[in-house]
């Protein structure tokens, strides 16, 4: 096992098999979770929480009320309603959260340089890409040129799904044993998984709903 390393962690599948992952392989696991607003943050705060203690992770919730005040979008408290459909329409746009990911990995940086831990985690992922900017393989390369270059540890954000499907993830997940029940996706914040969300869409396909092999319970 290599030195301990900082993970970004969600609540959600990817970040929740990027953490099971992640602890084969490094000695000790600090999982940094962010409540920036969103609509579904009480939900994906709670399991994150939980799966950091069920994978002896230290856990960190760390404020951003910034972001739900200054920023516009479709998932944050102060947004319009999230809309319904895949991350193929237009509409999808309106669930970006301006450099979400540029944040949150700028505070995981200088986390990390504090412990003098060189290594930060992040699930971002191949589905990402067309909607989201800050989850882009070039992104991610020059968010880990810059961390390198401004810390004395030489932190290195890395990427490890960055070219992985969700489904990939999803098989991945499965050879690890782990249990995708533990994780919450759905943009809405109801009590149940809307199942009609760009979000929910994707997670059926990948954890194969339609198989019988996705535990998550849905509204639609």
């Amino acid at each position: 096992m290599s030195d301990a390393a900082v993970i970004l962690l969600s609540g959600g599948m990817d970040s929740g098999v990027l953490l099971a992952w992640a602890g084969q392989r490094y000695g000790g696991i600090h999982a940094l979770s962010f409540d920036y607003g969103s609509k579904h943050a009480a939900k994906e705060l709670a399991m994150a929480e939980a799966l950091a203690k069920a994978y002896h992770a230290r856990f960190v919730k760390i404020e951003l009320p910034f972001m739900d005040a200054l920023f516009s979008s479709s998932l944050l408290k102060s947004g319009d309603a999230v809309p319904d459909g895949s991350y193929t329409e237009v509409s999808m746009v309106s669930t970006v959260v301006p450099f979400r990911n540029g944040i949150m990995l700028s505070i995981a940086v200088g986390y990390a340089e504090n412990l003098k831990i060189d290594t930060v985690l992040i699930a971002a992922h191949a589905g990402d890409h067309p909607v989201y900017p800050d989850c882009r393989r070039g992104f991610m390369d020059a968010m880990d040129q810059a961390a390198m270059l401004g810390t004395y540890a030489g932190v290195r954000v890395k990427a490890p799904f960055i070219d992985l499907s969700k489904e990939d993830i999803a098989t991945l997940g499965r050879s690890l044993d782990f249990d995708f029940a533990r994780t919450w996706s759905c943009y809405k914040g109801g009590q149940i998984h809307c199942g009609v969300c760009a979000t929910c869409i994707e997670r059926k396909a990948a954890l194969k709903f339609d198989q019988g092999l996705d535990p998550t319970r849905y509204r639609e």
